[in-house]
């Protein structure tokens, strides 16, 4: 996809970007697995990156707050930036970066320790932080998420005795207590319940005022329900992830330019 297409969906939408990605490479060792991505990501918007297995997905997502880097030998080509600044600057203070970059994973993570200090952990590193500021902040945080209601009763139990719903959402909650700019979320329900997704769907919808939101997901009623907008990743010959489409969500899953899109929201590949 070209530059000109991100830069027509911008101008319509009337929208400031969180993060622009420009003819990004990345590889791991010599295998290259991403190739010519180029694409606006807005503030305060959902988007939605849809594609078969393989085709780079999760690899775009993690170049995103620079985590791909703890996976070895990995190296970058292109710019990605954030509210303007290159995140691949050698002055990046990477700690910052994720703080402000948050991330969810597919399968849940909370540590091993009780809900409260799960959700308090990212504040007690960056420093400081009296009591009531932390009481205050975990609330806010469990509420956010949906889970406050729940575990009010709770928050000095084992966060690993919660569902995997609950966990899933208290991953969201240790995200946003540091207030981040961005969260990334790389198939948060695929492990999930039909019931439990949903409240994820519905935590997504209602957090798209406070951040902006990127997630991967393998689920096409989940991508048309919950995203403004949707990225379409796909593999060439050479299986080297690139991306094909992306527009708004209606125009991909109703009007999309690209055959190929087409045929994968179709149901006819992938």
């Amino acid at each position: 996809m070209d530059s000109q297409s991100t830069q027509t969906v911008a101008d319509n939408a009337n929208l400031s970007p969180a993060l622009r990605v420009h003819n990004l490479a990345f590889y791991y060792g010599t295998k290259k697995a991403l190739e010519g991505v180029t694409v606006d990501m807005y503030q305060n918007q959902v988007t939605a990156l849809i594609g078969p297995s393989g085709c780079g997905k999760s690899t775009f997502i993690k170049a995103l707050n620079r985590i791909g880097e703890l996976e070895g030998d990995i190296t970058i080509e292109g710019l990605v930036e954030f509210y303007g600044q290159n995140i691949y600057a050698s002055n990046v203070n990477l700690n910052q970066l994720r703080r402000q970059i948050g991330m969810v994973f597919q399968k849940p993570n909370p540590f091993p320790m009780s809900i409260y200090d799960n959700v308090a952990y990212g504040l007690r590193v960056f420093g400081r932080i009296s009591k009531t500021v932390l009481d205050e902040t975990v609330e806010v945080a469990l509420r956010g998420s949906a889970l406050w209601d729940e575990v009010k009763d709770n928050l000095r139990k084992s966060a690993l005795g919660l569902s995997g719903g609950q966990q899933q959402r208290l991953c969201i909650a240790r995200a946003m207590a540091v207030r981040p700019k961005v969260l990334l979320m790389d198939e948060p329900c695929s492990a999930l319940d039909p019931i439990s997704t949903m409240k994820i769907e519905d935590l997504i919808h209602s957090l798209r005022n406070e951040v902006t939101i990127v997630i991967v997901t393998h689920n096409m009623q989940q991508a048309s329900r919950v995203s403004d907008y949707t990225a379409f990743f796909n593999t060439d010959e050479s299986r080297i992830g690139q991306l094909v489409e992306y527009n708004l969500t209606p125009q991909i899953f109703g009007a999309a330019t690209d055959s190929r899109t087409r045929d994968y929201v179709e149901g006819r590949f992938g």
